[in-house]
């Protein structure tokens, strides 16, 4: 158990590892290719990945009363394509925001949207727990000190990043909602395929486009698609099968640290002290905000009192 344990834990640091260096090869690519064409080509690319593992479990799947018969397809569709289409305004959002900001500020800016699902809760009458209010403070302080200047503004890039942050909240609430219904390679499937073609349609009507542009870009958009999209995404689902939840929380969350870091050693960007100050209190915010909730999700109940003989 421990040994399984471990390897989780291993799969979800090389997640976030990827997931925090996509953020360099988002900005990397934005050299040679418009943000919606980066978008539509790397989503496809992703969505591709998953066919050999959606075939795969449907020759080995049998079907149980615990394990039901997949969705229809029309279900698959219709919540796919709703999944897809906040995915691709959250997507759309970071995408041109990293044009006007480094790969730093985007990934813990992005990072904010463990805080925002619960609050976002409070649509569903879900009262978020102190731990919650605490964080979300926490991560507006530090994105205070990370992104407002001293006449109170905020980047272009960085307010694109943060609008973002809602959407991705969102598309976390929503996935939650469908996951139990819908097969999650399936699910996956379908919503990177409608962002991808909704990207692919934005670009063809506001980029220029050219096969060059593609081949110098193909580095970055094969990261971002291969590897992040697809290959990221399935060791998460896999790791998460076993792992803790509070590892869970702690090493995904280190995707920001990570991006700050890449973005550092491969784009030469920097942090000022503030900057720095900023991103140690978003953070804590992120974290506290995650492992109070699981806490309290699995704070060990007490004993129950012996009943009295009859």
């Amino acid at each position: 158990m421990k040994s399984q344990t471990l390897k989780s834990d291993a799969l979800l640091l090389l997640t976030a590892i990827i997931w925090g260096f996509a953020f360099v090869a988002q900005r990397a690519g934005m050299a040679y290719v418009g943000p919606f064409l980066f978008n539509g080509v790397r989503f496809a690319l992703g969505s591709f990945v998953l066919i050999p593992l959606i075939l795969r479990n449907r020759k080995n799947q049998k079907y149980t009363k615990d394990h039901p018969k997949d969705a229809s397809v029309k279900t698959v569709i219709l919540g796919g394509g709703f999944a897809g289409l906040v995915l691709f305004i959250g997507a759309s959002l970071q995408q041109v925001g990293i044009v006007y900001t480094t790969a730093g500020n985007a990934g813990f800016i992005t990072g904010l949207y463990v805080v925002i699902v619960p609050i976002l809760g409070l649509l569903w009458k879900q009262r978020p727990t102190i731990g919650t209010w605490v964080g979300a403070f926490l991560a507006a302080t530090g994105l205070y000190f990370l992104s407002i200047t001293g006449k109170f503004t905020i980047s272009f890039g960085d307010l694109l990043e943060l609008i973002g942050a809602f959407f991705w909240a969102g598309h976390v609430l929503i996935l939650g909602w469908l996951s139990p219904r819908i097969d999650s390679l399936k699910l996956a499937f379908t919503q990177f395929a409608i962002c991808s073609v909704l990207s692919l349609i934005t670009a063809v009507l506001f980029e220029v486009i050219s096969l060059q542009s593609l081949l110098q870009a193909a580095i970055p958009i094969l990261y971002g698609g291969v590897l992040s999209v697809g290959i990221a995404y399935t060791l998460q689902v896999v790791a998460q099968q076993y792992a803790h939840p509070a590892h869970a929380a702690i090493l995904l969350s280190l995707e920001a640290v990570f991006a700050a870091f890449g973005g550092w050693l491969l784009l030469g960007e920097t942090l000022t002290l503030r900057g720095l100050f900023g991103c140690a209190i978003m953070l804590s915010g992120m974290l506290l905000s995650q492992l109070f909730e699981i806490y309290r999700k699995y704070e060990p109940k007490a004993p129950l009192p012996d009943s009295e003989p009859m």
